[in-house]
Parts: C-alpha cells; sequence; structure tokens
C-alpha cells in the first residue's frame, strides 16, 4: 500500500502532502494534551513493534505477499490520535531511510494509513465497545477495515493520477488487500488477546472514554500525596 515516487501526479501528491500537515499536526497536539505521561513509553515499545513487523513479509496468493500495517492494534493500544503520530513516524521513517514509500508520496501514505487506517481500524471497536465477547471480533474486523480503507483511498488517488483505469485499478487493489486484511485482522485479533492476557485491561481500555489531560494526570498523584500529609 505504500505509493512510491513516480505513481502520483504533481498536482495530486503535493495537494495530499499540503493537506497532511495540518491533520498530523492537530492529532500531535491532541495527543499532548490527553495522552498519559505514564504511558509515553509505550509510544516507542509498540512503534519499534509494528515497524519491525512491516518488515515480514507474509504469501497471501502465488506473487503476492503482504505484511502487517498495525493501524487497528495501534489504536486499540494507544488510542486513535497517539496511533496517528507513531503510525506517521513510522511511515517517515520508512521513506528516508528504507525508501519503503515515496518522500513526495508521504502525504499520500499518511493520510492513508497514518489517518485513515487508523482510525477506520478503530471504528469496529467504538460500534461494538469494551464487552468481552467483541472484542475479538472488533480487532478482527479493525485490521481488516483499516487495510481496506486505506486500499481505497489509495486507489482514488492512483486513479485521479491516471495511473491505470478505474476498473482494473480497484478491482486489483481492492481484491489484494481484501485478502492481506484477513492476514491483517487474524494477526491483530492474536496479538491483543495475547497483549490482554499479560496485562488485563490494557487493551481496549481508551475504548468508548478519552484518557485524562495529560496536565490532569500529572496533577493526581499531586493531590494524592497532598490529601495523605496534609500539604
Amino acid at each position: 500500500m505504500h505509493i512510491p515516487d513516480g505513481f502520483l501526479t504533481p498536482a495530486v501528491w503535493a495537494a495530499l502532502d499540503v493537506g497532511a500537515i495540518p491533520v498530523v499536526g492537530y492529532f500531535v497536539r491532541r495527543t499532548q494534551r490527553t495522552f498519559e505521561q505514564s504511558r509515553i513509553p509505550l509510544l516507542g515499545v509498540l512503534g519499534a513493534f509494528v515497524f519491525a513487523a512491516q518488515m515480514i513479509n507474509f504469501p497471501i496468493w502465488t506473487g503476492t505477499s503482504g505484511h502487517l500495517v498495525g493501524g487497528a492494534l495501534l489504536a486499540l493500544t494507544l488510542g486513535p490520535s497517539a496511533a496517528v503520530v507513531v503510525m506517521t513516524a513510522i511511515l517517515a521513517v520508512q521513506a528516508l531511510v528504507f525508501q519503503d514509500g515515496g518522500l513526495l508520496a508521504l502525504g499520500a501514505n499518511v493520510l492513508n494509513m497514518a489517518v485513515i487506517g487508523v482510525w477506520a481500524g478503530y471504528l469496529p471497536a467504538k460500534l461494538l465497545g469494551r464487552q468481552a465477547g467483541s472484542r475479538r471480533v472488533a480487532a478482527f474486523a479493525g485490521g481488516w477495515l483499516s487495510l481496506m480503507a486505506g486500499a481505497l483511498f489509495a486507489s482514488i488517488e492512483l486513479w485521479l493520477a491516471q495511473v491505470a483505469p478505474a476498473g482494473p485499478l480497484f478491482a486489483s487493489m481492492l481484491g489484494i488487500h481484501a485478502l492481506t486484511g484477513l492476514a491483517e485482522g487474524a494477526i491483530t485479533a492474536a496479538s491483543l488477546a495475547a497483549i490482554e492476557r499479560l496485562n488485563p485491561g490494557f487493551v481496549y481500555a481508551n475504548v468508548g472514554r478519552p484518557h485524562p489531560p495529560a496536565a490532569k494526570a500529572a496533577e493526581e498523584p499531586l493531590a494524592r500525596r497532598a490529601a495523605v500529609t496534609g500539604r
């Protein structure tokens, strides 16, 4: 799904680059306001995990392979806003260091995978809630939907750039990602189930309720200490 340079026309990639900047900036500010300071190390840990997992390809069909994208996985562990920030950092490193996705097409890839993919992956859990019976269904559906949503918007961008006729382009992109989405959903559900067994309550904790603002989270331990000591 990483769009390389040379596939999008200047008008398309420039518009997407310009559009991605304020969108990512909004989620950076939102994460700074709402993400708990005690959870900040998890941004690096889970970002590194998803970055490494994206490097491992698995066969889907003859001549076709896929890899974990991790949008739903990040959204259901970190929250969607923080997941956007982490996924953007992953995509930027991949483009700058490994040439996985173009530099000029970075805005398109960020919008497709870090914004649309992350929020699409979060949507099933948001709709189904945090009930134990629906968690694996939400995780699987979120993994599949995150890939399909990103592939759909990538197809639209490639169509606008007149890379190929709409019919073959959409059929190929959505057909391949419908298959890779099954693997994405299965890996997402299995990974979240394993994390939940190790740390009950960690996964899905943000679904249906926001984290307290960072400033408030930092003040709460001080308030408790003052209540105990009288100072």
